[in-house]
């Protein structure tokens, strides 16, 4: 008898820090939100896009900040070549824009969703590789696109069914008046990012930040004031007048959100927008409207849902004028909030509609011309395929959370009936023909 030769030593399965694998269990419901979210950004005119997930390490570097900068994983490919990952959407849009823009037509409106790479330290919701949906419209700077990307970032979410959340707005141009009426706007991309961390570092770090930087403590207290609401109740436009008075007066930008807001009252989706001045977005590039959304059951988890206006993105790559706004649904952040709550959203969806079981090994074919009668009706069909007992093939379907089963013994091929079983309640249905087959499982679908 021949020895069995066996490796001189196993290599340890393990993933790297900050990524994951994805069973079945959690990649089925995501797939179905990012399938739902597809579908959705098309009802609005959005059209897809791909790009790679390698770049030249130029062409990422420069717009997306000092720390997401840092964060970029790049590396010498095989030719020599300084290559980075992704580490968003939107600037190898960018890049994508200036060299496709004889062929788009504008304003152009773009989907993409697609795995991106940061090398940040993970933490709960926060991975090193993940997955972002971003919607998009280019070639168009005004009040009516700013719109569109927040009603899509509301109906986005009531169609794949997030409930209690808050959108949370600012405006980069208001923010940048008031630091200009300030005289402080020299210091402009450094207060940002420190305003940016409020959340994390709290109000108390923050100000002793912006003292250090700014060497004025009353400069500091203003800018404070400013990011700070003096009510929790204060509402969008006593907000809005309050911002106008500390930057100096009426200007371009805060006449822009009050239109953006009158467009909100008028959809009636207005309850779900806040203004929010600390809102303000680490990365240099936004010029415009900024936006984080919050879920109001988690409020300390982060922003699941983010974007603004970048009308100066693309100059790095082209000398046309090529304004943008978007938003971008951080997905894997958003189901980790989710199976937090315990939402129904995450629960774990079946692999197929209904299995059929194997009961005698000599009956394939008839298994096999009933799987594709079903699935050209539109269910998705599993054949048991290997040779167990019953007991094992129930235990199997349920492992894989699907709600029914067939059998086929001799007397129903005789007679082209179905004994159709739904595993939950262990109840038997024997159908005459397909349509009752069907009509079972399509309620239970519904």
């Amino acid at each position: 008898m021949q020895e069995e030769t066996r490796p001189a030593s196993i290599i340890e399965p393990k993933v790297l820090k900050g990524f994951r694998d994805f069973l079945p269990s959690s990649e089925i419901p995501k797939r179905a939100i990012v399938e739902k979210l597809a579908n959705h950004f098309s009802c609005y005119g959005f059209v897809p896009i791909d790009t790679p997930a390698l770049e030249y390490t130029h062409v990422l570097l420069g717009k997306g900040g000092g720390e997401t900068d840092k964060q970029i994983f790049h590396f010498e490919d095989n030719g020599g070549r300084d290559v980075a990952l992704r580490f968003d959407l939107t600037v190898p849009f960018a890049r994508f824009l200036a060299q496709h823009q004889s062929q788009l037509a504008m304003p152009f409106k773009r989907f993409h969703i697609d795995k991106v790479w940061r090398g940040e330290n993970p933490q709960k919701g926060r991975f090193r590789e993940f997955t972002q949906c971003d919607f998009d419209i280019v070639g168009v700077d005004n009040a009516e696109a700013d719109y569109e990307i927040l009603s899509m970032m509301n109906s986005s979410f009531s169609v794949i069914g997030v409930k209690n959340y808050q959108f949370c707005l600012a405006h980069r141009g208001m923010f940048n008046a008031f630091l200009a009426h300030l005289n402080v706007q020299d210091l402009s991309v450094e207060i940002l990012r420190i305003v940016d961390k409020l959340r994390k570092i709290g109000k108390e770090e923050v100000y002793a930040q912006l003292v250090m930087l700014t060497q004025n403590e009353r400069k500091a207290q203003a800018i404070i004031q400013y990011i700070s609401k003096e009510d929790e109740n204060e509402t969008f436009m006593t907000t809005l007048e309050r911002l106008v008075t500390l930057s100096g007066g009426e200007n371009e930008h805060a006449k822009r959100m009050e239109k953006i807001y009158g467009y909100l009252l008028n959809a009636r989706i207005a309850n779900h927008f806040t203004l929010d001045p600390s809102i303000t977005r680490g990365l240099d590039y936004y010029t415009g409207i900024v936006y984080e959304t919050f879920l109001t059951e988690l409020p300390d988890f982060g922003s699941v849902c983010s974007g603004g206006r970048y009308n100066n993105l693309a100059s790095l790559y082209t000398k046309e004028k090529l304004p943008g706004v978007g938003s971008s649904i951080g997905l894997d952040r958003l189901l980790a909030a989710l199976e937090e709550l315990k939402s129904p959203l995450v629960e774990s969806a079946g692999s197929a509609d209904v299995a059929i079981l194997n009961l005698q090994e000599d009956h394939f074919i008839h298994y096999d011309r009933l799987a594709r009668e079903l699935r050209l009706n539109g269910y998705k069909v599993a054949i048991y395929l290997a040779n167990k007992k019953i007991g094992a093939q129930y235990k199997w379907a349920e492992s894989n959370a699907i709600p029914f089963v067939i059998m086929l013994s001799d007397e129903d091929i005789q007679n082209q009936s179905y004994t159709l079983k739904e595993l939950a309640t262990r109840k038997l249905y024997n159908c005459k023909n397909l349509n009752e087959v069907c009509a079972y499982i399509t309620k239970e679908k519904r």
